[in-house]
């Protein structure tokens, strides 16, 4: 199986099969990768088994690359979008933004893949 590529050169923009980067996530993304001192590092974004309700979300830096990762570009290359092939359908047309406000701050993710999630909010199935 090939890896999944789009070249986005701007944030929020993608193709409809792969994970949607909002500006405020890709912008957040940018800074923390800033704030590492690192350009060789990508936002994995995987399906994991667990929490209540069977699945859940995982992101962190990532600089491996594995055989059959979909990769899309945002910031002409400097921010890097990577999801596993067995994530892959989990995550076809996810939306990750990232939210900054009193109640809550952090990334979100928007699935229309999710059938429903637990109360918490942590995990989905």
């Amino acid at each position: 199986m090939t890896a999944e590529t789009s070249d986005a050169t701007t944030a929020g923009s993608t193709t409809a099969t792969g994970v949607v980067l909002t500006d405020p996530a890709a912008d957040k993304v940018k800074a923390l990768l800033a704030q590492e001192g690192r350009d060789d590092l990508a936002l994995r974004v995987a399906v994991q088994p667990g929490g209540c309700s069977g699945l859940r979300y995982q992101l962190f830096f990532d600089e491996r690359t594995l055989d059959g990762d979909a990769v899309q570009e945002y910031y002409e290359g400097a921010v890097k979008v990577v999801v596993d092939r067995m994530s892959v359908p989990y995550l076809a047309g996810a939306t990750i933004d990232f939210v900054d406000t009193i109640e809550k701050q952090g990334f979100t993710i928007d699935n229309p893949n999710a059938g429903g999630s637990c109360a918490c909010g942590d995990s989905f199935h």
